[in-house]
């Protein structure tokens, strides 16, 4: 396996140069587009893509972003390794000034199984970024994963010295009940199935609501015991957060499969998955 630390330093400096233009937009009057699937677009995800491929093209590894050229599937699953980004995770959390969104990008390497229409590579390393509190989420195979606060005074210094001052996720978290996280925009009869099944299970139940792949990020810490998503989202807004849940010891699991999620598929919709 590659030595990932090189690589890391690189993603959280991407994600560094994204918050700082995401902030600059925020800190003004925000103007939206819509996108031919009529989802939103700002001067945000414009920027923050610009700064993020810049960074990474240092690595010299291929970008698939949501906000890039999105290329043939024979392409993009003929790459061994290659970043998956999306510039601004939760535009319309944006859009609301709530916080709730994120810079994602991860490194994703080929999974080593024969490539299917279920994907070719999983996320070896992820880095999720929270501009507004700066707060930084990032994990490599094999080597933890980790929440960091006041995350910029780290800029310029190795992963590894952010990973020694950051706490190692899991954290200790006291709970009453069962907690759920679930989506601020996308409920749905699956979701509240599968709150009523963990009620038979658990008794009490908690939900918490949250935009964003920070919702990943939630069970990953402890802070929740659960994300379930029967609503659809694509391959960049998952991987950074799988690749953080896996190193907390977390799954993110395909519903379909009963397997973790495989990603660089023709088409990069997830499936349904839980994140436990």
């Amino acid at each position: 396996m590659t030595d990932l630390k090189p690589l890391m330093d690189n993603a959280i400096a991407a994600a560094f140069a994204a918050g700082t233009e995401i902030l600059d937009v925020y800190s003004r009057p925000i103007n939206v587009e819509l996108k031919d699937d009529r989802s939103p677009l700002t001067e945000a995800d414009k920027r923050a893509h610009t700064a993020i491929v810049k960074e990474l093209a240092k690595t010299g590894l291929p970008v698939l972003s949501e906000e890039g050229k999105h290329l043939s599937p024979a392409e993009r699953q003929a790459w061994d390794m290659y970043w998956l980004v999306d510039p601004v995770d939760g535009t319309k959390e944006f859009i609301k000034r709530n916080g709730e969104f994120t810079v994602n990008i991860a490194l994703m390497a080929r999974d080593g199984e024969p490539i299917s229409t279920l994907g070719s590579h999983r996320p070896v390393a992820g880095v999720l970024y929270v501009p507004v509190k700066d707060i930084l989420y990032f994990a490599w195979k094999d080597g933890g994963s980790y929440r960091l606060e006041h995350a910029t005074t780290f800029t310029g210094k190795p992963a590894y010295e952010a990973a020694a001052s950051a706490q190692r996720l899991p954290m200790p978290h006291q709970r009453e009940a069962f907690t759920i996280v679930a989506s601020r925009s996308h409920a749905s009869p699956d979701t509240d199935a599968y709150i009523q099944k963990m009620e038979k299970k658990h008794g009490k139940v908690a939900t918490v609501s949250m935009g964003s792949a920070l919702k990943i990020c939630l069970v990953a810490e402890g802070a929740a015991d659960a994300y379930p998503r029967y609503a659809p989202t694509m391959e960049w807004d998952t991987a950074a957060g799988h690749a953080i849940a896996d190193e907390a010891g977390k799954s993110l699991v395909d519903v379909s499969t009963g397997a973790p999620m495989r990603y660089n598929k023709n088409d990069l919709l997830n499936q349904w998955f839980i994140v436990e």
